[in-house]
């Protein structure tokens, strides 16, 4: 675990400034949104005067959320705050447009679980062992008796679920599911909750599935699989950036493929590469650091310069490379 201070001094900070800004990185996951939305809540709790924003508001799927009108786009004119927290965010800049709408901030939080986190702001917190940004701030409000609602668990629990991939990847731990009991007594409903994460998507996201499987690769001697998503095709579709969100899994699962990648050709002359691994071997962090970005060893992204084709040919050759590794 990477620590450079306690949480008992991230909690005075919580406890004894006023005026905060919450906000986390661009094109929002569960994670991100879930923990931003949660620390807001908390804040409100305390009485505080609390701004949450995101470069990219709140994502259709997501809406769900208790308390996610809170989560509004950055303002074209920069605005002063006590404190700025930045959560589940390993670059700083990746918090794009929000974090440029901070004119000044007397103290920067960072808490998140990124291994590729350097450790920016004031007070930081970085544990790479936790699985999700969440896990870190239920221990953050439970050890320091910080407000815990029925909405904060809610939006906890979704943190949790969907960076683990509901509780089944390799770096969910027991200590993960005994968070996700102590949330479900705060009121979580499962249930409830785990249809609106998994069992509610529009049409348009099959829609694309279909279309993606028609372009699907496999490279590495079938040992990795690869979705390209053109800007041609999200037009067509009307497809939305939430509307991705979990489609690599698809081809992850699949019997003898090690690796997957999906590439999405977001605009501006650039690509959107996410990665995922099934083996500590093919470390996909590694991978997308040689393109700018991280993450961790088994999911990871980046955001590259290039055309869809370029890109996709020059980060399948990078995976194919990490085989070749002793």
């Amino acid at each position: 675990m990477q620590s450079n201070h306690a949480l008992a001094e991230i909690a005075e900070v919580l406890r004894t400034r006023n005026r905060f800004v919450v906000m986390s990185h661009a094109r929002p996951d569960g994670d991100a949104l879930g923990c931003t939305i949660a620390t807001a809540l908390c804040l409100k709790q305390l009485g505080k005067d609390v701004t949450a924003w995101n470069e990219d508001g709140v994502p259709e799927k997501f809406r769900y959320l208790p308390g996610h009108e809170m989560v509004l786009r950055p303002p074209a004119e920069p605005q002063n705050f006590e404190v700025a927290i930045v959560l589940d965010n390993a670059v700083k800049t990746r918090a794009g447009k929000a974090v440029e709408a901070v004119a000044q901030a007397d103290v920067w939080i960072n808490i998140d679980h990124h291994i590729t986190n350097e450790g920016y702001g004031d007070f930081s917190y970085i544990d790479a062992t936790a699985p999700a940004t969440g896990q870190i701030l239920f221990e953050l409000f439970r050890e320091q008796e910080l407000p815990l609602t029925y909405a904060m668990a809610d939006n906890l629990f979704v943190a949790i679920s969907t960076d683990t991939g509901s509780f089944q990847y390799p770096s969910t731990t027991a200590r993960t599911y005994e968070i996700g009991a102590d949330l479900i007594r705060a009121g979580v409903n499962v249930g409830e909750l785990s249809q609106k994460m998994y069992e509610s998507y529009p049409r348009r996201r099959l829609e694309l599935l279909r279309e993606l499987l028609n372009v699907l690769r496999f490279s590495s001697n079938d040992r990795v699989a690869s979705f390209a998503l053109s800007a041609e095709t999200t037009k067509k579709l009307g497809i939305q950036a939430d509307d991705t969100e979990g489609l690599i899994d698809y081809i992850r699962s699949i019997n003898g493929v090690v690796a997957a990648a999906f590439f999405d050709e977001i605009g501006d002359g650039r690509v959107r590469v996410s990665l995922r691994s099934k083996s500590p071997r093919i470390n996909v962090s590694k991978v997308c650091q040689l393109f700018g970005g991280g993450g961790h060893m088994l999911a990871a992204g980046a955001r590259v310069k290039g055309s869809l084709a370029e890109v996709q040919e020059k980060v399948l050759h990078a995976i194919d490379h990490e085989f070749d590794q002793p």
